[in-house]
């Protein structure tokens, strides 16, 4: 059986696990959030980087700092994860959905001023793939309306557009460290990079239940209080330390997803040729991570059907988002503008292939091997 995924590991995770564990402090902001949290400040550049225990609550955070308020309007594709809306409909936004671009799966950035009216407060672009949205037209739009864009990065880590890292070209950007993503923090995780000095304090505050705790122990105030709204949004310092055990090998990780892409487009490429399936697009711009490796085939019906000769195989392949307008809860929280020419019908042509650190050549090969069978005993 090839498994659809498999959480990475490179050996160091249980030496670290096991020194958080004997440290003096394994809840948050502990040794390794320390260490990891200023890996990313360096890496990706941005004002600060703040643990989460997941992307979910990266986002809700982000809601907050942006101040979320009831009849609010947030502009975002359907074609995402529900964290993506519900962070906003918390905080009782309305949730406006655009279609998106066949190409990259990406938001339509064409369609996002259409949408925009009085109530507008934010846009959320998502970076499908680890492929980025048009952010330079994205920005523009947001400058002329005095909007906030926060950058759904959750499957962005170590790509980039036009040369600036996912996640740090909005005000904030949020990534994910599920066991699905390139990197995980044991299971769940998540992170809020904050691109904006006026986030900075506060971000801290909220993620802090609300009190200048952080503020504390750096010993800018004598004492800490409640002073704002929040939660507890800290990862525990056992998880970061599991996620500093791959940050360490983040780029061999990197790269060895990207040869499994590169074998993948080599070997299935002929197909697009014929005319039987598409194969993912990296625009120009845009370095990507290796995060997913997708086809998309003619029809629904074609996708049901080759689902389940990989399955027969021992493969184990699936789809990928239901749109969220489609959703009930869709239905009720947000709304469609414009017309669907994209949403549902590429939604329902994909599938995701097996793509994780270490996947063997050979197992590459015999995914390719079955694709390609599938398509014989049709001709």
């Amino acid at each position: 059986m090839i498994p659809f995924n498999k959480s990475p590991y490179t050996g160091n995770e249980d030496k670290y696990v096991l020194e958080s564990l004997h440290s003096s402090k394994i809840s948050g902001d502990g040794i390794f959030s320390k260490k990891c949290q200023s890996w990313f400040e360096e890496k990706l550049k941005c004002k600060k980087a703040l643990l989460t225990p997941s992307c979910t609550h990266a986002l809700e955070m982000a809601a907050m700092l942006i101040n979320i308020q009831p009849g609010d309007e947030v502009i975002m594709p359907s074609y995402t994860f529900v964290s993506t809306a519900n962070a906003f409909v918390l905080r009782g936004a309305k949730v406006v959905f655009v279609d998106i671009r066949p190409d990259t799966l990406n938001i339509d950035e064409t369609k996002i001023e259409s949408a925009i009216t009085e109530k507008t407060k934010a846009i959320v672009p998502v970076h499908y793939a680890g492929v980025g949205c048009k952010m330079d037209a994205i920005m523009k739009i947001a400058d002329i309306y005095n909007l906030f864009v926060i950058e759904d990065a959750a499957q962005g880590m170590m790509s980039s557009y036009k040369g600036k890292p996912l996640g740090t070209i909005g005000h904030l950007g949020a990534f994910s460290f599920h066991e699905t993503k390139n990197y995980t923090s044991g299971g769940e995780g998540g992170l809020l990079i904050i691109n904006d000095d006026r986030f900075k304090e506060r971000a801290e505050i909220i993620r802090e239940k609300g009190t200048n705790r952080s503020q504390f122990f750096r010993g800018m105030v004598d004492k800490y209080s409640w002073v704002d709204i929040g939660s507890s949004y800290l990862m525990n310092d056992i998880s970061a330390s599991y996620l500093w055990g791959q940050l360490e090998k983040a780029d061999e990780i990197n790269n060895n997803r990207l040869e499994s892409w590169k074998m993948y487009y080599e070997g299935l490429k002929s197909l697009e040729y014929d005319g039987f399936l598409e194969l993912p697009v990296i625009p120009q711009e845009c370095i990507h991570n290796a995060h997913m490796f997708y086809i998309k085939v003619k029809d629904l019906r074609t996708r049901t059907d080759l689902l389940e000769h990989l399955k027969s195989k021992g493969i184990n392949a699936v789809f990928h988002y239901v749109p969220l307008h489609s959703s009930e809860a869709g239905k009720r929280f947000g709304r469609f503008n414009g017309v669907d020419e994209f949403t549902t019908k590429e939604s329902e042509r994909l599938i995701r292939l097996p793509m994780y650190y270490e996947l063997k050549a050979k197992d590459v090969e015999r995914v390719i091997d079955v694709i390609k069978d599938f398509y014989d005993k049709k001709l």
